[in-house]
Protein backbone atom coordinates (compact mmCIF):
# COMPACT_ATOMS: atom_id res chain seq x y z
CA UNK A 1 0.00 0.00 0.00
CA UNK A 2 1.21 3.39 -0.88
CA UNK A 3 1.40 6.02 1.80
CA UNK A 4 1.43 9.62 0.61
CA UNK A 5 3.37 12.34 2.50
CA UNK A 6 0.25 14.46 3.06
CA UNK A 7 -1.97 11.54 4.11
CA UNK A 8 -3.68 12.09 7.43
CA UNK A 9 -2.99 8.71 9.06
CA UNK A 10 -4.60 7.06 12.04
CA UNK A 11 -3.39 3.92 13.78
CA UNK A 12 -5.97 1.71 15.49
CA UNK A 13 -4.32 -1.05 17.51
CA UNK A 14 -6.22 -4.01 18.91
CA UNK A 15 -3.81 -4.53 21.81
CA UNK A 16 -4.70 -8.14 22.62
CA UNK A 17 -4.66 -9.14 18.95
CA UNK A 18 -1.30 -7.48 18.20
CA UNK A 19 0.19 -9.01 21.35
CA UNK A 20 -0.95 -12.51 20.30
CA UNK A 21 0.35 -11.98 16.77
CA UNK A 22 3.79 -10.75 17.85
CA UNK A 23 4.07 -13.64 20.35
CA UNK A 24 3.17 -16.13 17.61
CA UNK A 25 5.99 -14.58 15.53
CA UNK A 26 8.33 -14.59 18.55
CA UNK A 27 9.16 -10.90 18.79
CA UNK A 28 8.11 -7.93 20.91
CA UNK A 29 6.78 -4.67 19.54
CA UNK A 30 8.73 -1.50 20.28
CA UNK A 31 5.87 1.01 20.36
CA UNK A 32 8.20 4.02 20.10
CA UNK A 33 9.59 2.59 16.84
CA UNK A 34 6.08 1.77 15.61
CA UNK A 35 4.99 5.38 16.13
CA UNK A 36 8.14 6.73 14.44
CA UNK A 37 7.72 4.37 11.47
CA UNK A 38 4.22 5.58 10.71
CA UNK A 39 5.16 9.23 11.27
CA UNK A 40 7.54 8.73 8.32
CA UNK A 41 4.67 7.50 6.13
CA UNK A 42 2.48 10.60 6.35
CA UNK A 43 0.95 12.98 8.89
CA UNK A 44 0.17 10.81 11.90
CA UNK A 45 -2.94 12.36 13.44
CA UNK A 46 -3.98 9.66 15.88
CA UNK A 47 -2.57 6.47 17.39
CA UNK A 48 -5.20 4.59 19.40
CA UNK A 49 -4.38 1.53 21.50
CA UNK A 50 -7.34 -0.54 22.75
CA UNK A 51 -7.23 -2.98 25.64
CA UNK A 52 -9.37 -4.25 28.48
CA UNK A 53 -7.94 -4.16 31.99
CA UNK A 54 -8.78 -6.25 35.04
CA UNK A 55 -9.80 -3.61 37.55
CA UNK A 56 -10.03 -6.14 40.40
CA UNK A 57 -6.30 -6.85 40.33
CA UNK A 58 -3.96 -4.64 42.37
CA UNK A 59 -1.34 -5.14 39.66
CA UNK A 60 -1.78 -6.13 36.05
CA UNK A 61 1.21 -6.67 33.75
CA UNK A 62 -0.53 -4.42 31.20
CA UNK A 63 -0.52 -1.36 33.48
CA UNK A 64 3.12 -0.28 32.83
CA UNK A 65 2.60 -0.60 29.06
CA UNK A 66 -0.70 1.28 29.12
CA UNK A 67 0.84 4.05 31.23
CA UNK A 68 3.90 4.30 28.96
CA UNK A 69 1.72 4.44 25.83
CA UNK A 70 -0.50 7.15 27.35
CA UNK A 71 2.55 9.33 28.12
CA UNK A 72 4.25 8.73 24.76
CA UNK A 73 1.85 9.74 22.03
CA UNK A 74 -0.86 7.09 22.13
CA UNK A 75 -4.51 7.59 22.96
CA UNK A 76 -5.20 4.59 25.19
CA UNK A 77 -8.78 3.32 25.20
CA UNK A 78 -9.57 0.89 28.00
CA UNK A 79 -12.54 -0.68 29.66
CA UNK A 80 -12.86 -3.07 32.57
CA UNK A 81 -12.47 -6.74 31.68
CA UNK A 82 -15.10 -9.13 32.95
CA UNK A 83 -14.09 -12.11 35.04
CA UNK A 84 -16.15 -15.30 34.99
CA UNK A 85 -15.91 -19.08 35.44
CA UNK A 86 -16.43 -21.31 32.43
CA UNK A 87 -18.34 -24.61 32.36
CA UNK A 88 -15.35 -26.46 33.82
CA UNK A 89 -14.97 -23.94 36.66
CA UNK A 90 -11.80 -22.36 35.24
CA UNK A 91 -11.35 -18.62 35.68
CA UNK A 92 -11.72 -16.72 32.41
CA UNK A 93 -11.35 -13.08 31.49
CA UNK A 94 -13.34 -11.39 28.72
CA UNK A 95 -12.45 -7.96 27.48
CA UNK A 96 -13.69 -7.40 23.96
CA UNK A 97 -13.00 -3.92 22.54
CA UNK A 98 -14.40 -4.59 19.05
CA UNK A 99 -17.43 -2.28 19.30
CA UNK A 100 -15.37 0.63 20.63
CA UNK A 101 -12.80 0.17 17.87
CA UNK A 102 -15.41 -0.19 15.11
CA UNK A 103 -17.22 3.01 16.18
CA UNK A 104 -13.92 4.92 16.38
CA UNK A 105 -12.82 3.63 12.95
CA UNK A 106 -16.03 4.73 11.26
CA UNK A 107 -16.02 8.15 12.96
CA UNK A 108 -12.33 8.72 12.09
CA UNK A 109 -12.95 7.95 8.42
CA UNK A 110 -14.51 11.43 8.19
CA UNK A 111 -11.16 13.15 8.94
CA UNK A 112 -8.46 10.63 7.97
CA UNK A 113 -7.14 9.70 4.53
CA UNK A 114 -5.60 6.41 5.60
CA UNK A 115 -6.44 4.11 8.51
CA UNK A 116 -3.98 1.46 9.63
CA UNK A 117 -5.81 -1.26 11.57
CA UNK A 118 -3.61 -3.54 13.66
CA UNK A 119 -5.91 -6.56 14.00
CA UNK A 120 -6.70 -9.75 12.15
CA UNK A 121 -10.19 -10.05 13.62
CA UNK A 122 -12.77 -10.67 10.89
CA UNK A 123 -15.38 -8.84 12.97
CA UNK A 124 -13.84 -5.60 11.65
CA UNK A 125 -14.63 -6.36 7.98
CA UNK A 126 -17.90 -4.37 7.99
CA UNK A 127 -16.27 -1.39 9.75
CA UNK A 128 -13.43 -1.39 7.20
CA UNK A 129 -15.98 -1.44 4.38
CA UNK A 130 -17.84 1.49 5.99
CA UNK A 131 -14.59 3.49 6.15
CA UNK A 132 -13.87 2.74 2.51
CA UNK A 133 -17.35 3.94 1.49
CA UNK A 134 -16.39 7.28 3.06
CA UNK A 135 -13.29 7.43 0.86
CA UNK A 136 -10.71 6.40 3.47
CA UNK A 137 -8.07 3.84 2.51
CA UNK A 138 -7.57 1.05 5.03
CA UNK A 139 -4.44 -1.04 5.53
CA UNK A 140 -4.68 -4.04 7.82
CA UNK A 141 -1.62 -5.19 9.78
CA UNK A 142 -1.64 -8.79 11.03
CA UNK A 143 0.09 -12.01 9.99
CA UNK A 144 -0.30 -14.88 7.59
CA UNK A 145 3.24 -16.05 8.44
CA UNK A 146 2.38 -17.02 12.02
CA UNK A 147 1.21 -20.51 12.93
CA UNK A 148 -1.75 -20.38 12.89
CA UNK A 149 -2.43 -17.44 10.60
CA UNK A 150 -3.73 -14.49 12.63
CA UNK A 151 -5.64 -12.74 9.82
CA UNK A 152 -9.22 -13.42 8.76
CA UNK A 153 -9.48 -14.00 5.00
CA UNK A 154 -12.57 -11.76 4.86
CA UNK A 155 -10.75 -8.88 6.55
CA UNK A 156 -7.64 -9.28 4.40
CA UNK A 157 -9.71 -9.27 1.21
CA UNK A 158 -11.72 -6.21 2.31
CA UNK A 159 -8.64 -4.11 3.14
CA UNK A 160 -7.07 -1.88 0.52
CA UNK A 161 -3.72 -3.36 1.57
CA UNK A 162 -2.46 -6.07 3.87
CA UNK A 163 0.83 -5.64 5.73
CA UNK A 164 2.28 -8.70 7.41
CA UNK A 165 3.60 -7.67 10.82
CA UNK A 166 6.42 -10.19 10.29
CA UNK A 167 7.66 -7.94 7.46
CA UNK A 168 7.77 -5.01 9.91
CA UNK A 169 9.86 -6.82 12.55
CA UNK A 170 13.12 -5.07 11.65
CA UNK A 171 11.34 -1.69 11.72
CA UNK A 172 9.20 -2.04 14.87
CA UNK A 173 10.66 -5.01 16.77
CA UNK A 174 12.25 -4.54 20.16
CA UNK A 175 15.96 -5.27 20.39
CA UNK A 176 16.68 -8.56 22.15
CA UNK A 177 18.13 -8.00 25.59
CA UNK A 178 21.36 -9.62 26.55
CA UNK A 179 20.92 -12.14 29.37
CA UNK A 180 22.57 -11.07 32.61
CA UNK A 181 25.47 -13.09 33.91
CA UNK A 182 24.71 -14.67 37.26
CA UNK A 183 27.84 -13.85 39.21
Amino acid sequence: MTFYPNDRIGLFIDGANLYSTSKALDFDIDYRKLLEEFKKRGRLIRANYYTALLETEDYTPLRPLVDWLAYNGFNVVTKPAKEYSDDTGRRRVKGDMDVEMAVDLIEAAAWLDHIVLFSGDGDFRAAVEACQRRGTRVSVVSSMKSQPSMISDDLRRQADAFIDVADLEKLIGREAREPRNAE
